[in-house]
């Protein structure tokens, strides 16, 4: 199994220099190599192979001896990344690759030899940075990647592949379902409601003054960028606020449940809902069910998704009776068959969650209300995101239930 680690990095002045070059070398590289393949396609109506882009690399560097500034491999890595790129998009996971800007994330990555020392990391032709390994790194060291995020702080993945196979899953224990929403963030099948916290309203107050001091700097000056920063730190709090968030409860729901099951959202056409597109960006659905997905792979058990076209809200868990209509403003109501009266969203989640284990049981991805209505050429939210890293100790330690 692959698992990877993500710790803090602390480089020099020095090797912050000798950092920002090889980001730009990658930078500009990929750049090239992205244009190169939109040309070909245009002219040919074909694009360049993984081998093509890699074999450009030596009359480039005879061209920009700038270029050297960056690990070979670094540069090297860049056709992998942009071939996978196209190949996902082809394949519908993901958009048309883009071009990088110097604004933003940067991030550059090592194949192979980088080296644990002490509580550094050995790096080939930058040398030993200090980083703070708050766990011990187990397995093989696959690939090595530093970024730099907007607020100026350096942060390295390690992916080790550890040698294990995966657990089997069984689906023996307690089941649950859950439903998501904005008013309470996850709704259990046991009537569990969990809070939204609404990260980005909290802060909202002290990020809008600081993007107005931002507004009023000269373009360019020493000012303006020094405003910038500040307005990366918020930005920054917030989603550290949000994953802390997210890791803890996926972690609680996992550690109390073997079988979870959650319905497939369409988040990208969700947010086309300008009203909501804000609540429903800082709520993190799909980012939930990517932690619930992988802590539940690690330890054997079973995460599903069921279809989401399946009637959840508008089913009585009770009888089955189906209503035909269900307004969002409508929190309770009471079924005209058996006259049980529903909390509009612990229905939904029991709903869910027996929807799940019948697919279970049958071995089907058939729906309940007649048939497999998943639409061709859908995919999960999920299938887009891939997780990099691994909490610390003190996370872990929270979200374990006592």
């Amino acid at each position: 199994m692959y698992k990877a680690y993500k710790f803090r990095l602390y480089p020099t002045t020095e090797q912050q220099t000798q950092l920002a070059k090889a980001f730009g070398c990658v930078r500009w590289y990929w750049n090239y190599s992205l244009n190169l393949c939109q040309e070909t396609y245009k002219a040919t109506g074909k694009g360049l192979t993984r081998g093509v882009i890699q074999g450009l690399l030596p009359n480039l560097k005879k061209e920009h001896e700038w270029l050297t500034d960056a690990y070979s491999q670094c540069l090297q890595v860049v056709a992998l990344n942009l071939s996978t790129a196209y190949k996902n998009f082809f394949e519908k996971r993901a958009g048309l690759p883009s071009f990088k800007s110097k604004h933003g994330k940067q991030s550059i990555s090592f194949p192979q030899n980088v080296k644990i020392v002490g509580d550094s990391i050995k790096f080939p032709k930058y040398g030993e940075i200090y980083c703070k390994i708050h766990r011990p790194i187990t397995g093989t060291i696959k690939t090595v990647t530093i970024s730099k995020n907007p607020d100026d702080k350096y942060f390295v993945s390690i992916l080790c592949e550890d040698g294990l196979e995966a657990l089997a899953t069984d689906s023996e224990g307690k089941a649950i379902g859950i439903d998501v929403g904005l008013t309470h963030f996850a709704i259990t099948s046991d009537g569990s409601k969990y809070d939204n916290p609404r990260h980005f309203a909290k802060h909202q107050k002290n990020l809008k003054k600081k993007q107005q001091k931002l507004s009023r700097k000269k373009k360019g000056s020493n000012t303006r960028t020094k405003a910038r920063k500040l307005v990366a730190k918020v930005h920054s709090k917030i989603s550290r606020c949000r994953e802390d968030f997210l890791h803890k409860l996926s972690r609680k729901i996992v550690n109390d449940n073997q079988v979870i099951i959650v319905e497939d959202l369409n988040v990208k056409g969700m947010v086309k809902n300008h009203k909501l597109a804000k609540a429903i960006s800082d709520v993190s659905w799909g980012k939930f069910g990517t932690m619930l997905k992988y802590k539940a792979e690690k330890e054997g058990k079973i995460y599903l998704e069921i279809d989401r076209w399946f009637p959840s809200s508008k089913t009585c868990s009770n009888c089955l009776y189906k209503v035909a209509e269900m307004p969002l403003d409508v929190r309770h109501w009471e079924c005209p068959s058996c006259k049980t009266h529903h909390d509009r969203d612990v229905n939904a989640a029991i709903n869910i969650r027996e929807e799940g284990l019948r697919i279970l049981s049958l071995g089907t991805s058939d729906t309940a209300n007649g048939g497999n209505v998943s639409r061709s050429g859908k995919t999960s939210v999920l299938s887009d995101v891939v997780p990099i890293e691994i909490g610390s100790p003190r996370t872990l330690r929270a979200a374990t239930p006592t």
